[in-house]
């Protein structure tokens, strides 16, 4: 086979046997360096993985799995007060409970104008379990004057325990802390009044409050 004079030098072709094009030494280097850097990298992930998976996660799952029922109205408190606040409690340590309806003491006022609906009401309280004290027309300041279906009064410390219970009986009527001492409180009889819960409800309200449903763990709104 004849080889023109410009092919001549290394790779001028003699006889049958045709050149062949190597690569160099350094790229197979720099090549092979690169794979294994690769291939480290790779164990190195499956292995985080692994990790995670017999460890139950990341910090952020952790903490979602760490949280309590109670947290969450734990931490929208604060946000909000900049403390957390926990409900009363009694010597011991243990939350404060609600009075049974025999243990609630109730003054029945009337503020309408229609006569006997006082001692109406305060006849329908009794067969339902409450203890009855006075029975009479409402005091000047609220005599004519509440416009809805009634008012609840009683000292503070009765806002989250006896004004709950009583609340049951006449749900539209207004909670109200005034300032006086004891546990009796007031149901003052508005305008709109047309009778108390019916029972069955009233009854429902008090099993309600009696067991509050409990958060799901890690469930926030």
């Amino acid at each position: 086979m004849l080889t023109p004079p410009e092919m001549g030098g290394p790779y001028r072709i003699k006889g049958t046997k045709y050149p062949r094009m190597r690569r160099s030494r350094r790229r197979r280097k720099v090549l092979a360096v690169l794979g294994a850097v690769l291939a480290v990298a790779l164990v190195g992930w499956g292995t985080l993985q692994l990790v995670d998976a017999f460890t139950g996660g990341g910090e952020e799952e952790k903490a979602v799995q760490a949280r309590t029922p109670g947290d969450c109205g734990a931490r929208e408190t604060g946000a909000k007060s900049g403390e957390g606040k926990r409900p009363e409690s009694r010597p011991g340590g243990k939350p404060a409970e609600l009075p049974a309806p025999g243990r609630v003491k109730v003054n029945v006022l009337n503020a309408t104008a229609r006569s006997g609906l006082a001692q109406k009401t305060a006849d329908e309280l009794k067969k339902r379990g409450f203890k009855i004290g006075k029975v009479d027309n409402a005091p000047a300041a609220y005599d004519k004057k509440v416009r809805g279906e009634g008012v609840l009064l009683g000292a503070p410390g009765t806002v989250d325990g006896e004004l709950k219970v009583l609340g049951t009986q006449l749900a539209q009527a207004e909670p109200k802390a005034v300032e006086r001492d004891g546990t009796v409180v007031d149901l003052i009889i508005g305008d709109d009044f047309r009778g108390l819960t019916k029972p069955a409800e009233a009854e429902a309200a008090l099993k309600a409050l009696a067991t509050p449903a409990k958060a799901k763990p890690g469930a926030c709104d």
